[in-house]
Protein backbone atom coordinates (compact mmCIF):
# COMPACT_ATOMS: atom_id res chain seq x y z
CA UNK A 1 0.00 0.00 0.00
CA UNK A 2 2.80 1.90 0.77
CA UNK A 3 4.59 1.68 -2.97
CA UNK A 4 1.23 2.91 -4.80
CA UNK A 5 0.60 5.94 -2.69
CA UNK A 6 4.17 6.94 -3.02
CA UNK A 7 3.83 6.41 -7.19
CA UNK A 8 0.60 8.74 -6.73
CA UNK A 9 2.93 11.35 -5.21
CA UNK A 10 5.63 11.01 -7.47
CA UNK A 11 3.05 11.17 -10.75
CA UNK A 12 2.21 14.85 -9.61
CA UNK A 13 5.40 16.26 -8.07
CA UNK A 14 8.06 17.74 -10.19
CA UNK A 15 10.44 15.77 -12.28
CA UNK A 16 14.40 16.22 -11.24
CA UNK A 17 15.81 16.66 -14.70
CA UNK A 18 14.86 18.88 -17.33
CA UNK A 19 13.97 17.98 -20.68
CA UNK A 20 16.75 19.06 -22.38
CA UNK A 21 17.05 20.50 -25.54
CA UNK A 22 13.84 22.37 -24.95
CA UNK A 23 14.87 23.16 -21.35
CA UNK A 24 17.94 24.75 -20.37
CA UNK A 25 20.41 25.65 -17.65
CA UNK A 26 22.75 28.37 -18.00
CA UNK A 27 26.64 27.03 -17.10
CA UNK A 28 27.40 27.25 -13.76
CA UNK A 29 30.13 29.95 -12.73
CA UNK A 30 33.59 28.63 -13.95
CA UNK A 31 32.36 26.69 -16.48
CA UNK A 32 35.49 26.01 -19.19
CA UNK A 33 33.55 25.92 -22.75
CA UNK A 34 35.43 26.86 -26.05
CA UNK A 35 38.42 28.74 -25.94
CA UNK A 36 37.99 32.62 -27.89
CA UNK A 37 41.05 34.39 -28.66
CA UNK A 38 41.13 38.23 -28.57
CA UNK A 39 43.39 39.10 -31.36
CA UNK A 40 43.73 42.46 -30.31
CA UNK A 41 45.26 41.41 -27.19
CA UNK A 42 47.44 38.85 -28.62
CA UNK A 43 51.02 39.15 -29.70
CA UNK A 44 51.53 35.94 -30.91
CA UNK A 45 54.19 34.58 -28.35
CA UNK A 46 52.68 30.87 -28.95
CA UNK A 47 52.62 29.93 -25.08
CA UNK A 48 49.01 28.58 -25.65
CA UNK A 49 49.82 26.15 -28.53
CA UNK A 50 52.89 25.14 -26.53
CA UNK A 51 50.94 24.47 -23.32
CA UNK A 52 48.19 22.34 -24.95
CA UNK A 53 48.74 18.83 -23.65
CA UNK A 54 46.34 17.65 -26.23
CA UNK A 55 47.49 19.66 -29.37
CA UNK A 56 44.30 21.43 -30.35
CA UNK A 57 46.47 25.14 -30.69
CA UNK A 58 48.17 25.52 -34.70
CA UNK A 59 49.83 28.58 -33.80
CA UNK A 60 50.66 29.93 -37.97
CA UNK A 61 53.47 32.64 -37.95
CA UNK A 62 55.10 34.68 -35.28
CA UNK A 63 54.50 37.36 -33.33
CA UNK A 64 52.01 40.72 -34.51
CA UNK A 65 51.63 38.00 -37.96
CA UNK A 66 50.34 35.49 -35.95
CA UNK A 67 47.59 33.45 -36.93
CA UNK A 68 45.62 30.43 -34.94
CA UNK A 69 44.19 27.70 -35.59
CA UNK A 70 41.62 26.27 -32.51
CA UNK A 71 40.92 22.43 -33.22
CA UNK A 72 37.89 21.58 -31.22
CA UNK A 73 37.47 18.12 -31.96
CA UNK A 74 41.22 17.75 -29.86
CA UNK A 75 40.68 20.01 -27.18
CA UNK A 76 39.93 18.87 -23.66
CA UNK A 77 38.82 22.38 -22.47
CA UNK A 78 41.59 22.25 -20.09
CA UNK A 79 41.71 25.95 -20.20
CA UNK A 80 45.80 25.87 -19.63
CA UNK A 81 46.00 27.96 -22.82
CA UNK A 82 43.75 31.27 -21.10
CA UNK A 83 45.89 30.52 -17.60
CA UNK A 84 49.58 30.72 -19.47
CA UNK A 85 48.29 33.70 -21.68
CA UNK A 86 50.47 36.67 -20.41
CA UNK A 87 48.09 38.81 -22.18
CA UNK A 88 44.77 37.39 -21.02
CA UNK A 89 43.76 37.33 -25.39
CA UNK A 90 42.13 33.75 -24.37
CA UNK A 91 38.84 33.69 -22.62
CA UNK A 92 37.29 30.38 -22.17
CA UNK A 93 33.32 30.89 -23.41
CA UNK A 94 30.01 29.24 -21.48
CA UNK A 95 30.17 27.69 -25.33
CA UNK A 96 29.89 24.16 -25.13
CA UNK A 97 27.23 22.65 -27.79
CA UNK A 98 30.53 21.64 -29.86
CA UNK A 99 29.40 18.41 -31.70
CA UNK A 100 29.35 18.13 -35.56
CA UNK A 101 29.37 15.77 -38.40
CA UNK A 102 32.06 17.49 -39.82
CA UNK A 103 35.54 18.33 -38.58
CA UNK A 104 36.09 21.07 -40.81
CA UNK A 105 33.61 22.71 -39.10
CA UNK A 106 35.13 22.03 -35.94
CA UNK A 107 37.96 24.00 -36.61
CA UNK A 108 37.69 28.14 -35.50
CA UNK A 109 40.50 30.44 -37.41
CA UNK A 110 41.56 33.66 -35.53
CA UNK A 111 43.38 36.20 -37.90
CA UNK A 112 44.04 39.99 -37.32
CA UNK A 113 42.10 42.36 -38.54
CA UNK A 114 43.98 44.48 -41.07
Amino acid sequence: MAIIKEAIKQLFSRPATLKYPFERVAPPKGFRGRPVWDMRRCVGCGLCSKVCPSGAIEMIGKGMEAEIKHYVDRCMFCGQCAESCPRNAITMTGEFELANYSREKMVYEYKREI
